[in-house]
């Protein structure tokens, strides 16, 4: 079974294992039932997905799961914005649908084996199986996968891993692919370009607007929905000009207050996590870190309940993922764990 979602990674995915003689079924999921533009829910790429599937001459199939999409990704998003915290909607698609009830349904129809178009790689190493990134640094994808065992990695194929985005282009157009040159979409899939994430979160909960002050509680502006803010974010915040540049440090949204600070004060020594999984044995020592999607890495210590970073670190938002590398002597770098980033203080 090979996840396509009407891109050129996921339809260059399957036609690589048709070429290696797999017996292959290209399956994609219908996810979100209002208008998207963004790409990977829209019903145009559903179309692109299945013709895709008739160019390289195998089934293809469409799994609605809507519900699943609301309760596990749509509602914990929005849940996230009224509590002050930034989402990461495309790592919990992958753990709840992608990964868990899209392989339910592979189980249940009987597919020993699934494949999708990330660019990430799997790489046996003497404690197993782990998760490695790809071979193009600016397209990897191991950060949204990070949350892959061992069960789900031993049944998974990631064609795409040893490839560079411009080698999957290429083959895509000698293949004669009609997503070939279709562009990337890095948005929230179900928030249109038109629509915008204030109109979204609006029509879903309650937006309020916020003050905000500085460190010292005075007040320097003002922002439309506290809901809207995040860490380190520098403007729409209302505030007067030819000052120096000032940033969120801080968002309470309990008393709609966001509290803004000079560039020195989003650098910290130490980052509060949540929900930390070592993939093995814990690593006592240095790992390299990345924070965000398309982020640097930074070097640190994982403690129980905090990243303690090896030089001040710039602040990452409540709710964002945080994931750990090490360099596996013959893999290069691989997942060794990962959590979420915890509101509040370090204790």
């Amino acid at each position: 079974m090979v996840m396509m979602s009407g891109g050129v990674d996921s339809s260059v995915a399957a036609a690589l294992l048709v070429r290696s003689g797999h017996d292959v079924v290209g399956v994609t999921m219908k996810l979100w039932g209002g208008p998207s533009d963004t790409g990977c829910c829209a019903v145009s790429d559903v179309d692109d997905a299945r013709r895709v599937a008739d160019r390289l001459g195998i089934d293809h199939h469409v799994f609605n799961f809507g519900d699943d999409f609301e309760r596990e990704v749509v509602e914990p998003y929005v849940a996230a914005h009224a509590n002050g915290r930034t989402p990461n909607p495309c790592i919990e698609c992958n753990r709840h649908l992608k990964f868990d009830r899209l392989l339910r349904r592979a189980d249940a129809l009987g597919f020993a084996t699934v494949a999708t178009g990330h660019h990430a790689r799997i790489v046996p190493t003497a404690a197993g199986l782990r998760l490695g990134r790809g071979a193009d640094p600016a397209k990897d994808q191991s950060y949204v996968l990070h949350m892959l065992d061992e069960s789900v990695l031993a049944r998974l194929l990631l064609p795409l891993g040893p490839m560079t985005k411009a080698e999957v282009r290429r083959l895509a157009a000698d293949l004669g692919l009609r997503t070939a040159h279709k562009p990337e979409s890095q948005d929230v899939c179900f928030i249109t370009n038109e629509q915008g994430r204030a109109t979204f979160l609006g029509q879903r909960i309650p937006l309020r607007p916020g003050r905000v002050v500085d460190s010292a509680g005075v007040e320097v502006g003002s922002v439309p929905s506290v809901e809207m803010v995040t860490i380190g974010q520098r403007k729409r915040l209302g505030l007067a000009g030819g000052t120096d540049p000032r940033y969120v440090i801080d968002v309470d949204t309990e008393s709609a207050v966001v509290t803004v600070g000079e560039r020195a004060a989003l650098e910290i020594d130490a980052t509060p996590l949540e929900s930390w999984k070592w993939t093995g044995a814990p690593v006592a020592g240095p790992v390299r870190v990345q924070c965000s999607a398309h982020g640097p890495v930074a070097e640190g210590v994982v403690e129980h309940d905090r990243v303690r970073w090896a030089a001040p670190h710039r602040r990452v938002a409540p709710g964002q993922s945080i994931v750990a590398y090490a360099e596996d002597p013959d893999g290069g770098p691989i997942v060794v764990g990962g959590g979420v980033v915890r509101g509040g203080p370090v204790d």
